[in-house]
């Protein structure tokens, strides 16, 4: 599995807001990226998602962007369509960019294994924080660790996240056959 302190392997890949969007270009103009694989049926992520709209919200003055990345297998999981992504950007008002991996390769190659998987890259692509965004999907209010939001703080002011490494809690990525 990718580890904190690698390099984040980059990609070019279309969104739903028509543009594509490079980790390169990213990184050049932020200090930080939160790379998310995301999707649209998980239970999971549809739990998180106001909390990652809030968290796009609260650090792009800050100088960090997220970007969610859907790699599911949208034959077998037609909810996971790119048309059914832009349907479910615009339902839900995603301030960030939603992107399709459909080949898998960039899944793959982040060793992505959950819906959603959390990959916080700093200013130089590495990977500072892997995990959950924070310990409780279910009840916003009863979070006790914001685990991606400290991660980020500490990023941004050039420190080491306490907390490098959580494990992912969601759905499995729908792998092609």
């Amino acid at each position: 599995m990718l580890d904190v302190g690698q390099k984040g392997p980059q990609f070019s890949l279309p969104a739903v807001d028509g543009q594509t969007y490079a980790l390169a270009d990213l990184l050049n103009k932020h200090k930080a990226v939160v790379v998310i694989f995301s999707c649209n049926h998980c239970p999971y992520v549809r739990a998180w998602e106001d909390r990652m709209i809030d968290i796009q919200r609260d650090y792009q003055d800050k100088d960090a962007i997220l970007v969610a990345i859907n790699s599911n297998d949208a034959k077998r999981y037609p909810e996971d369509s790119f048309a059914r992504m832009q349907d479910r950007a615009r339902e839900k008002g995603f301030n960030f960019p939603y992107l399709h991996d459909e080949t898998q390769k960039i899944a793959r190659a982040y060793d992505a294994t959950h819906t959603p998987h959390v990959f916080l890259l700093d200013a130089e692509g590495v990977l500072r924080y892997r995990g959950a965004i924070d310990d409780n999907y279910d009840e916003p209010g009863a979070v006790q660790h914001h685990y991606l939001r400290d991660a980020l703080d500490a990023v941004l002011v050039g420190e080491s996240p306490e907390i490098t490494i959580t494990g992912a809690v969601g759905c499995t990525i729908k792998w092609k056959a």
